[in-house]
């Protein structure tokens, strides 16, 4: 079980009961600053990880691990139909624990320093079409509180391409009304700049003027979505939201808040967008990963020449 040894709110430090695991846990938090949110998904790997490694309980000997055992663990979640990013995900965190135990001389070898990322990984995310995005979009009731407020989370997520993290925090004073953009954080603590569409920013200020002001009832509160319990609305909260919504404008495709993201970025670049600028507004380090996105487009290129060209 992960525990914090103190409220998650405030970034306390997470455990799972393995002092190994621990040690590194507490390096990620301490020594390299990194979220609350993504040293517990470190932790939640690292704990399906010791858990294969000695399934009856206990503390496995990390030190001890060979690449194959690694390999092994790998595949059992490729065939429980973990999805490919989470395995990457779950490489990683493995990779950077090794690395950490070799630098602090608890282990004498790293088993995944000759360890490839086999291509099954270099998977390209889901996208909708801009009449799905549309569909969901549209899909809140305006003519309530509620509904309004959802309107405008889908609108701002996918004009912006934010993360789900990152709309669940994002504060009144992070909005600059008089030129349209805002500034967010991003993974690594990275701050950033994105800039809002007029229709966005419409949804965003009537939620703002008409309906925050009537929930929060005179409690002062920084941040900008708020639940009906009068603070900021969590990313669970989000996932559901969105599920029901699509579920509601009846899109059978998987959808989540990071589909958006993947939409928002494909139908820029679609559009003729260079990619240091879809870069630089989704936040990313390495270019690299926003080159994903110009495959997705050469697919659908593809599509399209073969479902209409007469000799394809």
């Amino acid at each position: 079980m992960i525990r914090s040894d103190d409220d998650p709110q405030l970034g306390g430090v997470v455990h799972i009961g393995n002092p190994l695991v621990d040690d590194f846990l507490t390096f990620l938090t301490v020594e390299r600053g990194l979220s609350h949110n993504t040293v517990e998904a470190y932790a939640n790997d690292l704990r399906l990880y010791a858990g294969f490694l000695l399934p009856q309980g206990g503390e496995p000997d990390f030190a001890s691990v060979q690449r194959q055992q690694i390999s092994d663990f790998l595949m059992r979640q490729k065939k429980a139909s973990y999805d490919v990013a989470s395995i990457a995900r779950e490489l990683s965190a493995i990779r950077s624990f090794h690395r950490f135990l070799v630098r602090e001389n608890l282990a004498q070898d790293d088993p995944t320093a000759v360890l490839e990322t086999p291509k099954i990984w270099k998977k390209i995310p889901d996208v909708l079409s801009a009449d799905e995005v549309m569909r969901i979009i549209s899909a809140p009731d305006l003519s309530t509180p509620k509904g309004m407020r959802d309107r405008a989370i889908f609108e701002l997520m996918y004009a912006t391409g934010m993360r789900v993290s990152e709309t669940a925090n994002l504060r009144i004073d992070s909005i600059d009304f008089e030129i349209n953009f805002i500034r967010t954080k991003g993974k690594g603590n990275k701050e950033r700049l994105v800039p809002i569409g007029m229709a966005a920013m419409d949804y965003l200020k009537r939620y703002l003027n008409d309906v925050r002001p009537v929930v929060l009832d005179g409690k002062p509160c920084d941040y900008v979505f708020i639940s009906s319990y009068r603070r900021n609305i969590t990313r669970q909260s989000l996932w559901s939201i969105l599920r029901s919504y699509v579920k509601h404008a009846g899109i059978t495709k998987s959808v989540t808040p990071h589909t958006l993201r993947h939409s928002f970025a494909t139908h820029l670049i679609e559009g003729g967008a260079d990619l240091r600028s879809v870069q630089e507004m989704l936040g990313h380090a390495s270019i690299a990963t926003t080159q994903i996105y110009t495959h997705i487009s050469t697919g659908r290129l593809k599509e399209v020449h073969k479902q209409f060209h007469p000799r394809a």
